[in-house]
């Protein structure tokens, strides 16, 4: 079950790193038709890295979760922004001015590009802190165990503030890097128990001060009775 989590929590991580090897370093008419098809489908994909942390912080109470899962969800959506404008629509265009005979990089697509990275760098720094806030909620519960992978975690968010996306080679080092540290702290942490099973258990036994447990079969003795 715990490498079962492992591979789940570090997978899309993985998966990134392996398109990141295929991904273009310059945007044109040659590259653009795989330029667009590759951000679709990176589209679904980069939302991942959120519900990985997510899954992370299972069951781990206290303010820092919080803050890591809501600095997580500003990534997923921020980040997606890039994939939809660099991506997708500067990609689009980018083969449209080719079948009309303009220039690669056109005005309206240095523009969108601008503009996507510049929403896009919101969501980068919101996983640098959903990272940073899923390592010291994470170590805080389980100790120092969980201390390689934090610092690995640290380490990759903080890389992937470079702007490097995927692109070969810094790109895919980043992927692989946060794959390491996802899956390192998915090592250690306690399989999560299911919501309610400490509080029965917790009750079992333990009878309420003052109140006499019925005697076996469902019968309370008579009063004055042994």
């Amino acid at each position: 079950m715990r490498w079962v989590r492992v591979l789940v929590v570090a997978g899309p991580a993985l998966v990134l790193a392996g398109l990141g090897l295929t991904h273009p370093q310059q945007l044109t008419a040659t590259s653009a038709p795989w330029w667009t098809t590759l951000h679709i489908v990176l589209l679904p994909i980069f939302p991942l890295l959120a519900v990985s942390l997510w899954l992370l912080l299972r069951g781990v109470p206290g303010p820092v979760t919080w803050v890591a899962r809501i600095a997580a969800y500003g990534y997923a959506t921020f980040y997606s922004v890039t994939d939809v404008i660099v991506g997708i629509a500067a990609g689009e265009l980018t083969q449209f001015n080719a079948a009309r005979g303009l220039p690669e990089r056109t005005v309206e697509v240095d523009r969108l590009i601008m503009v996507g990275n510049d929403v896009g760098e919101i969501g980068v720094w919101c996983f640098v802190v959903a990272c940073a806030a899923t390592a010291v909620a994470v170590v805080v519960r389980v100790g120092r165990r969980a201390l390689p992978g934090g610092v690995v975690l640290v380490i990759a968010g903080v890389l992937f503030t470079g702007g490097w996306h995927i692109y070969w080679p810094a790109g895919v080092v980043t992927m692989l890097v946060l794959a390491a540290g996802l899956g390192l702290l998915a090592v250690v942490l306690p399989d999560p128990q299911p919501r309610g099973r400490q509080a029965v258990e917790g009750k079992a036994g333990s009878p309420v001060p003052g109140v006499s447990l019925p005697a076996e079969g469902g019968r309370r003795p008579p009063a004055g009775r042994p």
